[in-house]
């Protein structure tokens, strides 16, 4: 479909609602003109709902202004500041034939968008933006980096980008008018269900049985009406939706031939492998020390994406040969990436699977200093205020220590509901002592198997977790204590370091767990690693390691 049937589609699913509304109004408006013969009471009041009826049509009807578009926050690259990068944005617009973008924003994201401010309501171009995530240039190939460049520029070619506010108004109009109409019948069901509640009220204080309250009419005109633009809503965006849909199939045909079949479908392949990666990357590394507020070295919040993503290759390659496959809905904004790449996957060989293996990222001059600027134009004052961590251990040691600190478990809660007293490890010991573990283990949460099972058969349902849950909480205990240091890895999960000999310690500890949950329970090794606790040392409410 070319941009000028679609810039006719999205006026006509605009005109649509306002169509609707028109006919709405001519039906209150037939209402009100019957209702002139019937009594005057009748006649006022059906008057007065046609009129609060009307207001959310007519305020949907003339909610003229396009929704104001707004770019994401992040770094504006200068031509000065990143010659190479404008360089390359330059050439492939050309190669597009389209105007290449005014502006350059390098942002947070697992993304690169595109964004116009059109004139004449979408009629006339405007000023454009480019917003590439660093992420995303910390993962991609230059081939790779440039077909999404060339995707990005297919919106372009294709008008997309001057007909989206035209569809985002429409979306907008149709969604506050049901809103509207929500509102309306919430205050309605509110008003009904007080009245019902102050005459249930009086009928108690005369003695009579209350009645049930029920506001199930309540409302209903304005709930029809929300069913009426709700179902155009629906519609609306099926209609728009599957264009957009077609755009980006169009976008990457685009990206193909601009960049070359191979590099396009390989990007599409890498883009939600980064995309999980760096979800990973944000949990497991980036955000580890704020429960200690303290934050990676200067730069290192996002720069540290790349080493995580060059140590764990491996395990991304595998990922990167699976496609999802997601149940289609009409309502999706994109096509499913596994049809995207088959689709492009599809086309002719042209020959070009070698251009460009270098990394996009050295296509900044400074990618050091732009990830070290992007840490104050998108992270919240607060974060900027934590201490800075020496390197990565120093991130790990804190975090660690603050989450271990805080340990609360379903066994802290079950020996404090049943010892009513503060939960700490000598008291655990002393109940395992006293023969009472298998009791306490019923407070703990279980599954129905568990909770009918008897005897032996039972503790082996709840041996396994309380060994687990046992070995952290003597962790968290050393740590406390400040006896263990953790090792870093950018490749595997932290791994802790505990005191003594680093050949036979861990083994140690799992035996004496071991023997502390056994039949015949011996908490004597579990104390023997465990030094004297200080005066007043408590436990609390945090993190299980296990989780890291």
């Amino acid at each position: 479909m070319s941009s000028t049937l679609r810039a006719v589609r999205a006026l006509i699913l605009l005109a649509g609602f306002q169509l609707l509304s028109l006919v709405l109004l001519g039906v209150l408006a037939a209402v009100d003109w019957a209702a002139v013969h019937a009594p005057s009471s009748v006649t006022s009041k059906v008057w007065l709902v046609s009129v609060v009826l009307a207001v959310p049509v007519i305020r949907g009807m003339f909610m003229l202004r396009l929704p104001k578009l707004e770019e994401p926050p992040g770094v504006p690259l200068t031509e000065e500041a990143e010659p190479r990068l404008w360089a390359v944005v330059r050439e492939l617009a050309e190669a597009a034939g389209t105007r290449a973008p005014d502006t350059i924003i390098l942002t947070a994201d697992v993304n690169a968008s595109v964004m116009e401010h059109p004139r004449l309501g979408g009629l006339l171009p405007g000023r454009r933006s480019l917003s590439i995530g660093l992420p995303l240039l910390t993962g991609l190939s230059e081939a790779q980096f440039r077909s999404v460049l060339a995707h990005e520029y297919g919106h372009y070619v294709g008008g997309d980008t001057r007909l989206g506010p035209v569809v985002a108004r429409g979306r907008r109009q149709i969604q506050r008018t049901i809103a509207h109409f929500h509102e309306k019948a919430d205050k309605k069901v509110a008003q009904e269900r007080a009245e019902q509640e102050k005459k249930s009220a009086r009928r108690v204080a005369k003695g009579k049985k209350a009645k049930e309250i029920d506001t199930t009419g309540a409302g209903a005109t304005y709930r029809a009406m929300a069913k009426i633009y709700t179902w155009y809503g629906k519609f609306f965006l099926r209609a728009s939706l599957s264009t957009g849909r077609g755009q980006e199939l169009a976008a990457d045909r685009n990206a193909a031939r601009l960049a070359g079949r191979d590099a396009t479908a390989s990007a599409l392949r890498e883009i939600p492998v980064l995309a999980n990666a760096y979800d990973f990357y944000l949990e497991c590394y980036a955000t580890l020390g704020l429960d200690a507020r303290t934050m990676p070295p200067q730069g290192a919040f996002f720069g540290g994406f790349g080493d995580m993503l060059s140590a764990r290759e491996l395990q991304l390659a595998e990922m990167r040969a699976e496609l999802p496959e997601p149940e289609r809905s009409p309502y999706d904004s994109h096509p499913p990436i596994a049809e995207r790449v088959r689709a492009v996957e599809s086309l002719p060989d042209d020959g070009r699977a070698d251009d460009g293996r270098g990394a996009a990222l050295d296509i900044l001059g400074d990618a050091r200093g732009a990830a070290a600027a992007l840490e104050p134009a998108v992270l919240a004052d607060e974060l900027l205020g934590f201490r800075r961590a020496a390197d990565w251990s120093d991130v790990l040691d804190s975090g660690m220590a603050a989450r271990l600190s805080e340990l609360d478990t379903p066994l802290h809660r079950a020996l404090a509901f049943y010892t009513k007293e503060a939960p700490t490890l000598p008291a655990l010991l002393q109940v395992i002592d006293e023969g009472h573990l298998w009791q306490l283990a019923r407070r703990l949460p279980l599954s129905d198997e568990a909770s009918a099972a008897q005897g032996r058969a039972f503790r082996e349902f709840v041996r396994s977790p309380l060994e687990g849950i046992l070995r952290t909480w003597v962790i968290s205990e050393l740590s406390n204590q400040g006896l263990l240091s953790w090792e870093f890895s950018w490749s595997e999960s932290a791994t802790v370091i505990l005191p003594g000999d680093p050949e036979t310690a861990a083994d140690a500890l799992d035996a004496a767990v071991t023997a502390a949950l056994a039949d015949l329970p011996d908490t004597a090794p579990l104390r023997a690693l465990l030094p004297p606790a200080p005066a007043g040392n408590g436990t609390g409410t945090g993190t299980d390691i296990e989780s890291v």
